[in-house]
């Protein structure tokens, strides 16, 4: 059997590897180091939770032993597509690296500019970021790539998922021509494989495991249930979360569970605290400073239940996760692996239980196609029932907020006006003919006005204004209305609405009477 003291590792690193107490290399460290030391590329594909950090940590500490950092020039890169896993490598780093003075960068967003500044700005044997920051630094005129000897790019599928290959690529053509490359990945999609045929020279291909497989050490259950209401479904799927965590009793010590939308996440951490169980939620959306005090706290064991986001799926070296439930079934079949990958690690058991609905079917046989192998079913936990709360239908808030009188108060009502019919437009004002008096003088009597509702409906209104406003006016002014206003008083005037009738005192004349006069303000004072 190979022993670390087998692959030509510089003493100081063996010593301490062996005061973490590793003595045996895991397959793709024992395939991905040999290689690497003699300064070949380096293609590893193995399954998450075998050891690949360990694969480039060691080899390049090795080979920058000798040599000297210049300023703003690192000597190595490792691209990570996460902060947790930037993070994790760097820790890493500092726990092989310990009998040496080699130096190390972090570069992640959410930690200020200026001390990223001026650990660059003094040289650093090793720069681990995230591409965005990275390229940020570089486009700053803070960062210079023309010194990289070793490049390594850590999770490449997930770099993928993320939409970080521009970058990538860009960060490659960056880096000079004669660089190392070790380039990891647990999958290996077509555009991965371009990458690798572009970017790699005739790389050594570590493959210790079936592309997408799941460890053996891990057991799998599937818990299919049909919601009772399709409007209480996310209530019930988290009431069965709940049960299948008391069911496992004692052997759960901790748990990750995995959501696949950022909402989820806060709300199903929210609902395991509001019934008593000890969880937090991690996702992109938080302060970096909360998510490594959330991953501190749950791998110290101060935390029981982390709820995360897919950003917590890759890479996250806590080896002691006793399960893992999948709240959601994963969209994309690779993060199935990555998930349940969390558990079962460095030859511990694990368990995984996904919960799903009809709706999840085409994304179970995805998985089942991809791992090659159909999940074990497995019931609901013995004498589970779905509460009365989940079983009826949600109370309609806006039917408590609507007052009498008062339509279209409630959340998501129109305000609506029932549309009269053809024969409920008749006036509701008869039409009144001129006083005796004035017909008499030989006035000319008006024609009857059109029929016009007391209140006009508002598409009528809207239809009079936009398509007839202009004619009706003219008509108005030449027209009837000049006789209706020499020939009815204001208080004699039917009262109508405003659809094709101007009323009478906007005709009105505001000309102030002659001295001594008695005539109206709207008639000549020879008038009658």
């Amino acid at each position: 059997m190979t022993k670390f003291s087998d692959l030509a590792l510089d003493p100081r690193v063996l010593q301490a590897v062996a005061e973490a107490g590793y003595e045996t290399p895991t397959p793709i460290q024992a395939g991905a180091i040999p290689p690497a030391l003699e300064g070949k590329d380096v293609l590893g594909i193995a399954q998450t939770g075998t050891g690949k950090t360990a694969s480039f940590t060691l080899p390049m500490i090795t080979l920058l032993g000798r040599g000297r950092a210049r300023a703003r020039m690192p000597r190595s890169l490792v691209l990570c597509p996460t902060r947790e896993l930037a993070a994790q490598v760097a820790e890493n780093f500092d726990i092989y690296s310990k009998h040496t003075r080699l130096t190390k960068a972090l570069l992640i967003g959410g930690v200020s500019f200026a001390e990223q500044d001026k650990l660059i700005d003094r040289g650093v044997d090793v720069l681990i970021a995230t591409p965005g920051r990275l390229l940020d630094h570089f486009e700053r005129g803070k960062l210079l790539l023309t010194g990289v000897q070793i490049m390594v790019v850590d999770e490449a599928d997930r770099m993928l998922d993320m939409g970080f290959i521009p970058d990538i690529e860009r960060i490659f053509q960056l880096t000079p021509f004669t660089r190392q490359t070790l380039f990891f990945s647990a999958t290996m999609a077509p555009e991965i494989e371009r990458i690798t045929n572009t970017f790699l020279t005739a790389p050594a291909r570590i493959e210790v495991a079936r592309q997408a497989t799941a460890s053996e050490t891990i057991e799998q259950r599937l818990v299919e249930f049909t919601p009772s209401r399709r409007d209480q479904s996310a209530k019930q799927k988290r009431e069965v979360l709940r049960a299948l965590i008391e069911a496992e009793g004692e052997t759960c010590t901790n748990a990750i569970i995995f959501c696949n939308r950022k909402t989820d996440v806060d709300i199903v951490a929210k609902s395991l605290k509001t019934h008593g169980f000890n969880a937090a939620p991690i996702h992109g959306d938080l302060a970096q400073s909360e998510r490594m005090r959330t991953l501190d706290g749950f791998r110290d064991g101060t935390l029981h239940l982390l709820v995360a986001s897919d950003v917590a799926a890759r890479g996250l070296d806590i080896p002691a996760v006793s399960h893992v439930f999948n709240y959601d079934t994963p969209s994309h079949a690779e993060d199935y692996v990555h998930r349940i990958g969390r558990t079962g690690r460095a030859g511990r058991k694990g368990c995984a239980i996904t919960i799903a609905t009809p709706a999840d079917g085409k994304y179970l046989a995805a998985i089942e196609g991809l791992i090659k192998t159909v999940i074990p079913r497995a019931d609901l936990p013995e004498g589970f029932g779905f509460s009365r709360a989940a079983t009826e239908p949600p109370k309609d808030r806006g039917d408590d907020r609507k007052k009498p009188g008062r339509p279209g108060r409630g959340r998501g009502r129109e305000r609506e006006r029932p549309k009269p019919q053809h024969d409920e437009m008749a006036a509701t004002v008869p039409f009144e003919p001129a006083p005796a008096a004035v017909r008499e003088e030989g006035a000319a009597t008006p024609e009857p006005a059109a029929a016009a509702p007391a209140v006009a409906p508002a598409e009528e209104r809207r239809e009079d204004r936009t398509g007839d406003r202009q004619a009706d006016r003219t008509e108005d002014r030449r027209g009837r209305d000049r006789d209706r206003r020499g020939s009815r008083r204001r208080d004699e005037a039917p009262v109508v609405g405003m659809g094709d009738h101007v009323p009478d005192f906007l005709m009105r004349s505001f000309v102030p009477p002659k001295s001594g006069s008695t005539a109206p303000a709207d008639q000549p004072e020879d008038a009658g």
